[in-house]
């Protein structure tokens, strides 16, 4: 039938689902121009198709290919209720009634692929469970293709606290900005209550006779730390997995021709339970619990302790300017918020490798279904997610550099942390300039941030030599990683030697132009790369 100048097929109301009815109608060419003989000009293919939806007038957001492939593939994947009346304007080929009676036709087909596929999913559970009762193993080391749906059926009845979907469900869900804002806003009001106890700027004479500066804003690890770095590290965290997961990941398996249900997303989060929980245990208990009552709560009760005089200490040389139950009351809310957000940060990097491990295992597959011609096309997406993760690592490390630098300059005679580090950088200068000395306190910080920084640098590590991103990027992952050595020696030689500072400040400023530009390509370059289509 001919109706508009396009060929018309009626809604055949046969009981057919979605996808039985638009492969029919897709090999007849249904709503397809007539070519100039009369004829129709052939059957729909996603490109064309998804053309003729972005030139419908009314349709400003359009329809991404992608999606349209996902109608043309044998899987369970169906369509959205705007794509529906996109769809329907098509097969209706432009005419009210007959666009009106597709949009029934195509909601009802629809309504049949959900009743079917969730059949479908009752009986493999029903069928999974009964052979899990019998006894029956799977074999976990198929490649990620062959690998069913049937485990991410069985975690729904798992009961419990899944520590694991709720981690990435702080990044994942809602706005990116989320996130990075109530760390941002915890810190402020520790420093607004710092400010109403008045430990916010606190000195005190230390045995040599130096007024040292030990008041809580002046502490780079509790200011800078969770107001720039750590919001920072988590939005970047989030734009790089929302990238994967609403983008990258899905290209990738549409090129392999499957759908989600057969390498959930959740089944990889899942995966990495035992190490949510390990991570949880540490920072909560170890380093926050423990740690606030060894270098906290005993030495306020027992008025005196090994470790150097703070903000959350300064009750014992000055019980005039706070008071012991307060000081405590307010570096336990403090260790709580700071064990919090470090669990939320390794969590971060439990997240980043993830991606990185999720992207090998796919492109595994890949390699075996289409060999190493898709490498090419999929360079963008390698570039990016080794961008974020240097991007990521980064700020972890400089993270790790504020810990290290308020631990080695509370165990120094320096009057404040500024002036502390210009002292070092002029005693470069002038030899006969006199720098700090240090004294002998326990200094647990060293211990957490190095591992702080050791965990950065290895998921960098791990990125790119799993990520394998050949020779064309070769030259800016070099560069990456010298930024990256730079920047963990400038922290492992934080006050070990007289001028450390010069080293501290240009692997700082070196990092800050990374997060610009990690490439450090220069602007003609990047031009070049964009004509390529890889930038």
């Amino acid at each position: 039938m001919e109706k508009n100048g396009k060929v018309f097929v009626a809604p055949p109301k046969d009981g057919s689902d979605f996808k039985e009815l638009f492969k029919q109608l897709a090999a007849v060419g249904a709503g397809r121009p007539l070519g100039t003989d009369g004829f129709p000009q052939g059957p729909w293919t996603p490109e064309l198709l998804a053309d003729a939806i972005t030139q419908i007038d009314s349709n400003r957001a359009g329809v991404d290919l992608r999606t349209v492939q996902l109608w043309f593939q044998e899987n369970d994947k169906g369509i959205s209720p705007s794509n529906i009346a996109w769809l329907a304007r098509i097969f209706g080929c432009d005419d009210k009634e007959a666009t009106s009676e597709w949009l029934s036709e195509l909601s009802a087909a629809q309504s049949r692929l959900i009743a079917k596929r969730r059949d479908s999913r009752k009986t493999v559970t029903s069928t999974a469970l009964s052979d899990m009762a019998e006894g029956v193993a799977t074999d976990s080391g198929a490649p990620i293709f062959d690998e069913s749906a049937q485990w991410a059926e069985f975690s729904q009845h798992k009961t419990g606290v899944n520590l694991a979907r709720r981690s990435e469900a702080l990044f994942a869900r809602g706005s990116p900005l989320n996130l990075p804002a109530l760390t941002f806003a915890g810190a402020s009001g520790l420093g607004f209550i710092s400010y109403i106890v008045g430990i916010h700027s606190v000195t005190y004479n230390q045995s040599r006779g130096v007024s040292k500066q030990v008041g809580y804003l002046w502490a780079p690890n509790w200011t800078l730390l969770f107001m720039i770095l750590l919001p920072l590290f988590f939005w970047l965290v989030i734009e790089l997995l929302l990238f994967w997961k609403r983008d990258a990941r899905f290209s990738l398996l549409a090129q392999a021709d499957r759908f989600e249900a057969n390498a959930p997303w959740s089944r990889n989060i899942d995966s990495y339970s035992q190490t949510y929980w390990a991570v949880f245990v540490i920072c909560v208990l170890i380093a926050g619990v423990l740690q606030w009552i060894g270098v906290c709560l005993i030495p306020l009760l027992k008025g005196s302790g090994d470790y150097a005089t703070s903000w959350g200490t300064i009750a014992i040389v000055q019980p005039d300017l706070i008071s012991v139950p307060m000081e405590i009351a307010f570096t336990a809310a403090a260790y709580l918020y700071m064990c919090v957000c470090f669990y939320l940060f390794f969590a971060g990097l439990i997240l980043l490798h993830t991606i990185i491990h999720d992207f090998g295992r796919i492109e595994e597959g890949l390699m075996l279904r289409l060999g190493r011609n898709h490498r090419s096309e999929n360079a963008q997406i390698r570039l990016k997610i080794i961008r974020g993760i240097f991007r990521c690592t980064i700020v972890g490390v400089l993270v790790a550099i504020c810990m290290k630098l308020q631990s080695a300059y509370l165990s120094s005679d320096g009057g404040d942390i500024v002036t502390w580090i210009l002292n070092d950088f002029v005693s470069v200068v002038y030899r006969d300039h006199q720098v700090a000395n240090s004294f002998g306190y326990r200094m647990p910080t060293h211990f957490s941030s190095l591992l702080v920084a050791i965990s950065a640098c290895v998921i960098f590590l791990y990125g790119s030599i799993r990520l394998n991103v050949g020779s064309q990027f070769r030259v800016a992952l070099w560069k990456m990683s010298g930024v990256e050595v730079l920047l963990f020696a400038a922290y492992l030689l934080i006050d070990a030697f007289d001028g450390f500072s010069l080293l501290l400040i240009a692997g700082v400023l070196v990092a800050a132009y990374g997060l610009f530009d990690p490439e450090f390509s220069l602007p003609r370059s990047r031009k070049s790369e964009t004509k390529h289509g890889v930038s």
